[in-house]
C-alpha cells in the first residue's frame, strides 16, 4: 500500500499490526486483543487526519496511485456490459480520452472521460491522461453520436490538463476545446460531469459542461496547479501549499462559490482505500440524477445549463 506524507501515523499503525501477525504466526501466540486495538487506533487516526486535510493535502489524495480511474468505475458501474468506441475520424485515436456506450442496470449511457495509467508503461500509452485536440473531437463524436440516439452522456474527468505539446497547438488544440464548450452547452441530452481526481484547467473544461457538475470529496478543479502557480509567481515549486489554499480548488470551495452542484463524499480514507464503495456511490449519484434529469424536456434542460454556466463570475452592484 502506498503512503502520503501526512499519512505517516497510520503507516507505522499498519507496521505494528503487521509485525504482530507476523509474531502470531511464528510463535502461535493469539494477538487477537492487541491487532484489535491497533485497527481501533488506525480508524481514529485516519477520522482525524482525513478530517482535516488542507487544500495540498486533498490535492495529493487526488493524485494517489491506488486512486481509481476513468475505466475502472465504468466497468464497474456498467458490470463490464458495455463497448468502447474509437477514434475522432480525422487524425487518430487518443488513448487519454476513452468513451462508449454502456448500461448502468437497463439504461443506455455514453461514458467519456481521461484515462490515466497504473503503471509507467501505460502512463506512457495514456499520455498521462493528458488529452490531444483528436481527444476532444472524439469526446464531441461520441456526445453527438449519443444526442442523435437520445442517450445520456456521463463524463468523469481527471486529467493535469490538455496535452501542452507543440504539435497539439499545431492541430487546434484551443480550438478543439473551444469547440466542445460550444457544442456541449447546445446538448439535446442529459449531461453529468463528474472529477474523480485531478481537474486542470481547458483539459477538464473540454468535457465539463453538463446539467449536473459533480465533484468527489478529495479531488480539485482549477484553471491551473498548484505547482504551475507557484512557478509563474514566485518562479519555483516551493510555494504550492501556498497556492492550493489561494487558488480555492477543493470540492468544498468550488461547492461554496456555485461553480459545482454537489460534492460525492469518498470512503473514510479516500477513494483508494475503499474502490467498490467508491463506484457504487458514484453510481447511485448517476442514477438519482439522471431520474431527474431525464423527467425534464429537452429545451428546458439546455436552457437551465447555459443559464448557470453564464452566471458563473457575474458580479452584480449594489
Amino acid at each position: 500500500m502506498n503512503y502520503l506524507d501526512f499519512e505517516e501515523p497510520i503507516k507505522e499503525l499498519h507496521t505494528q499490526i503487521e509485525k504482530l501477525k507476523e509474531s502470531e504466526k511464528k510463535a502461535g501466540v493469539d494477538m487477537t486483543a492487541a491487532i484489535n486495538e491497533l485497527e481501533d487506533a488506525v480508524k481514529k487516526k485516519m477520522e482525524e487526519i482525513y478530517s482535516n486535510l488542507d487544500s495540498w493535502q486533498r490535492v495529493q489524495v487526488s493524485r494517489h496511485p491506488d486512486r481509481p480511474y476513468t475505466l475502472q468505475y465504468i466497468e464497474h458501474i456498467t458490470g463490464g456490459n458495455w463497448i468502447e468506441l474509437h477514434g475522432d475520424r480525422t487524425v487518430k485515436d487518443d488513448k487519454a480520452m476513452i468513451g462508449g456506450f454502456g448500461f448502468i442496470d437497463d439504461m443506455s449511457v455514453m461514458f467519456i472521460g481521461q484515462q490515466k495509467g497504473n503503471t509507467t508503461k501505460m502512463r506512457q500509452y495514456r499520455n498521462f491522461g493528458m488529452a490531444n485536440p483528436e481527444g476532444y473531437r472524439k469526446a464531441l463524436r461520441l456526445m453527438k453520436l449519443a444526442e442523435k440516439f437520445n442517450k445520456p452522456i456521463v463524463t468523469f474527468i481527471d486529467t493535469p490538463g490538455a496535452f501542452p505539446g507543440l504539435e497539439a497547438e499545431e492541430r487546434g488544440q484551443g480550438e478543439a476545446i473551444a469547440r466542445n464548450l460550444f457544442e456541449m452547452m447546445k446538448l439535446q441530452v442529459p449531461v453529468i460531469c463528474i472529477i474523480i481526481g485531478e481537474g486542470a484547467s481547458g483539459g477538464a473544461l473540454g468535457i465539463g459542461i453538463g446539467d449536473r457538475v459533480m465533484m468527489l470529496e478529495n479531488t480539485w478543479y482549477s484553471v491551473i496547479s498548484p505547482e504551475s502557480c507557484s512557478s509563474i509567481l514566485w518562479r519555483s515549486w516551493d510555494h504550492k501549499v501556498t497556492a492550493a489554499k489561494a487558488l480555492k480548488l477543493t470540492a468544498e470551495d468550488m461547492h461554496s462559490n456555485k461553480l459545482i452542484d454537489g460534492i460525492i463524499r469518498e470512503p473514510m480514507g479516500g477513494a483508494h482505500t475503499n474502490h467498490t464503495l467508491t463506484f457504487d456511490t458514484v453510481k447511485e449519484v448517476i442514477k438519482n440524477e439522471l431520474s431527474t434529469l431525464m423527467k425534464m424536456d429537452a429545451a428546458t434542460r439546455t436552457h437551465q445549463r447555459q443559464d448557470k454556466f453564464c452566471a458563473m463570475g457575474v458580479v452584480v452592484g449594489g
